[in-house]
């Protein structure tokens, strides 16, 4: 064969780049089990969102009703299901677990089950339905739905028995088929104690590792709502964070070993805060925190709101630390959310769409140390791009590396945010932030463990035209999905 000479210099140039196109393809890293799944995926997009407590609880001035309060007390003047929701929806929040039922046993909804409900109180003359309501203005209004319904119940008889695990298992199922999509379960860890029980007025006591069958209650949301999570101390979706204060871990895990974790476990909370790094199960953290003192509304704490920057405190050391957060308002004797927590809520959702209105990071140049088979496909380009589902990785040997954001001039920046691709597990166990300054040398500006979802880290007004993300150390090689700056 004969090649002539311009051909065959073409010839060998296309067969140069066939090489270099097959070696700079590289296959993504494999999955660092466990991992997500799409629901929880979805849950982690989900960010901030309302806890509303409401009930009898409201009228008596109690945190924990006894169980012997009459029905007819329960009497908002006001109610209004969609003032509810527009406060949340106008304050960023993303939805709204109701509590259906608190340990006081009083439904909100007309349970068939039992006679302490709303439809044996004087409000909408027994016909309401305040379940019916809430996720009614959900939908309206663009918002998820879900349901608290308390373990505990300190009005019922059975109690303690085996009768009313049937008695709470026909309750959920109420819920979770009368009221459209259900996309969280809260099942509380306060479980026996003293109550009235059906007018025994005595203290019961359960093993609450055994007495209520779990795993065949979590059946049934699976069965009967199969895109909702269950919260609970240890999952089996999501966990708590191990205080109500409002703050996750600086170091936390999304991953944990849940089978030998249970209410009242000696060191569970330190435990809850922070994950597992070996951890065998992906259940992130949810931080439960009020807008006042309590979890029901009282005339005496309408002074003792939250500030917006109290508020941004907790939402960056939650959402900020890969956690979601649940912020309780608790409406007043009138069925409304207090002028006071509304004007809090407003002004803190002002601070949070003002500090991170501009991403200064969108789009730059950003370059890495190392890369991924030496592919554009793990290029560090992808952390600015605004993609979700591009990632800057790494060899599978490699479990230390940096990416460099160039920001072109100098700008003062307050804040950075971090995230990893977690559809591939959880890997980060140390980073660095630096800042080229004013003398053209590096200097560290923050730190921290873990990064997981999300990480917002304070970089308190520095100047500098270049940052740059230092992992230190990983549990295999690190894939960072998103970097912003602000």
């Amino acid at each position: 064969m004969i090649i002539f000479a311009p051909m065959k210099q073409n010839f060998f140039i296309f067969l140069s780049l066939v090489a270099f196109a097959c070696n700079n393809t590289m296959h993504p890293p494999a999955a660092l089990n466990p991992v997500p799944n799409e629901h929880q995926l979805a849950w982690h997009e989900r960010g901030q969102y309302a806890f509303i407590h409401f009930t009898i609880n409201t009228f008596t001035d109690k945190e924990w009703g006894y169980g012997d309060e009459p029905a007819s007390i329960f009497n908002p003047s006001s109610f209004d299901a969609e003032q509810w929701v527009k406060t949340c929806k106008d304050a960023g929040l993303t939805g709204v677990v109701l509590t259906c039922k608190h340990h006081d046993g009083f439904c909100l909804w007309p349970s068939a089950y039992t006679e302490h409900s709303v439809k044996n109180s004087p409000w909408r003359d027994g016909k309401g339905d305040m379940v019916r309501e809430v996720s009614d203005a959900c939908r309206k209004y663009g918002l998820w739905f879900g349901v608290y319904l308390s373990p505990w119940d300190r009005n019922s008889a059975a109690y303690a028995t085996p009768d009313y695990i049937t008695y709470y298992r026909n309750q959920l199922t109420e819920l979770l088929t009368n009221y459209g999509e259900v996309s969280e379960v809260w099942f509380d860890g306060a479980n026996g104690g003293d109550g009235y029980y059906g007018g025994a007025r005595e203290k019961r006591k359960i093993d609450n590792r055994t007495y209520y069958d779990w795993p065949n209650t979590h059946a049934i949301v699976r069965r009967l709502a199969p895109k909702a999570m269950m919260f609970s101390d240890a999952g089996p979706d999501i966990r708590w964070c191990g205080n109500e204060k409002g703050f996750a871990g600086k170091t936390n895990w999304s991953i944990i070993n849940n089978d030998t974790l249970y209410a009242g476990k000696a060191g569970i909370n330190d435990v809850l805060n922070a994950g597992s790094e070996d951890g065998t199960a992906w259940i992130p953290s949810e931080v439960d925190v009020s807008i006042r003192p309590g979890w029901f509304w009282h005339e005496r704490e309408d002074s003792l709101v939250r500030s917006p920057e109290n508020l941004l405190k907790i939402y960056l050391e939650s959402v900020g630390r890969g956690a979601n957060l649940i912020l309780n308002l608790p409406p007043d004797k009138r069925g409304l959310i207090h002028e006071n927590d509304v004007a809090a809520l407003k002004e803190w959702k002002k601070i949070i769409d003002e500090t991170f209105a501009v991403n200064l990071a969108a789009g730059v140049k950003a370059s890495a140390d190392t890369r991924r088979g030496r592919s554009i496909q793990f290029d560090a380009a992808n952390v600015t791009d605004g993609l979700k589902d591009t990632y800057w990785a790494t060899n599978d040997n490699v479990t230390k590396g940096s990416i460099e954001i160039n920001l072109a001039r100098d700008l003062t920046v307050k804040y950075i945010v971090i995230q990893e691709y977690i559809p591939l597990g959880q890997r980060v166990k140390s980073f660095a932030v630096e800042a080229l300054d004013s003398n053209n040398k590096w200097q560290q500006v923050a730190s921290g463990t873990t990064i997981g979802f999300k990480r917002i880290l304070p970089l308190n007004g520095i100047t500098t035209s270049k940052l740059r993300l230092c992992i230190n150390d990983a549990r295999a090689c690190p894939v960072i999905s998103n970097v912003e700056v602000y």
